[in-house]
């Protein structure tokens, strides 16, 4: 079943499974702002020993400037120009965990090289604990808005329907983040290994594939 807790040797076979399976393509993490991308990515890559890399780590890198200046001075047209080339870039670069920023899928000409690139996973998650989560911090661009909370909501409005071309689907909710990762890695493997296990158990974390 998803996210049941097997052997150490069963689970690293699963993963070298998962690996072989992969070759150069990479796991690509898209959904909102404090889906869980970045804390998640980070755990699956040492899970599978994978590299993980944070795209709006490395558009910061490039810009020599952080995201919220980026879209201060220069706008958001310019931020997702941006944004784009260094996805594009980064997914030449071989097998490696990337966790994208919320509106990364968005972009056609990113999801098309994704999808040739890379295995994708929609963390998604509910109003509530995206609000919960991206209080904690104040480097939001789009929620510096006299109503968060509405601007979380016609994002995901927005942006759900396009999330969904993602190959598999995952909760990302108040559990264990080994959980969420445990749920990702049964994902994968389904999809990548043809195992029996069912990757649409409502019970569970995992949502299903496209």
């Amino acid at each position: 079943m998803p996210g049941t807790t097997l052997p150490a040797d069963v689970n690293a076979s699963r993963e070298a499974e998962i690996l072989a399976a992969l070759g150069t393509r990479l796991i690509v993490l898209v959904g909102m702002m404090g889906a869980g991308k970045s804390t998640i990515g980070r755990r699956l890559a040492a899970r599978l020993g994978m590299p993980f890399l944070d795209a709006d780590s490395e558009i910061e890198a490039a810009a020599g400037m952080s995201i919220s200046d980026i879209f201060e001075v220069h706008g958001e047209p310019h931020f997702r120009d941006g944004e784009a080339r260094v996805i594009a870039r980064l997914l030449e670069g071989g097998p490696a965990v990337l966790a994208t920023g919320g509106g990364a899928f968005m972009r056609e000409d990113t999801r098309n090289r994704v999808g040739a690139k890379a295995v994708s996973i929609w963390l998604k998650a509910d109003a509530d604990i995206i609000m919960r989560r991206v209080r904690r911090r104040a480097d939001r661009p789009l929620l510096q808005t006299a109503d968060p909370e509405a601007a979380v909501g016609r994002l995901i409005g927005e942006r759900e329907p396009i999330y969904q071309h993602a190959d598999l689907t995952i909760w990302s909710r108040e559990v264990p983040h080994e959980k969420v990762v445990d749920e990702c890695v049964d994902a994968l493997h389904a999809r990548l290994c043809g195992s029996a296990e069912a990757a649409t158990d409502q019970t569970s974390g995992i949502v299903g594939a496209s």
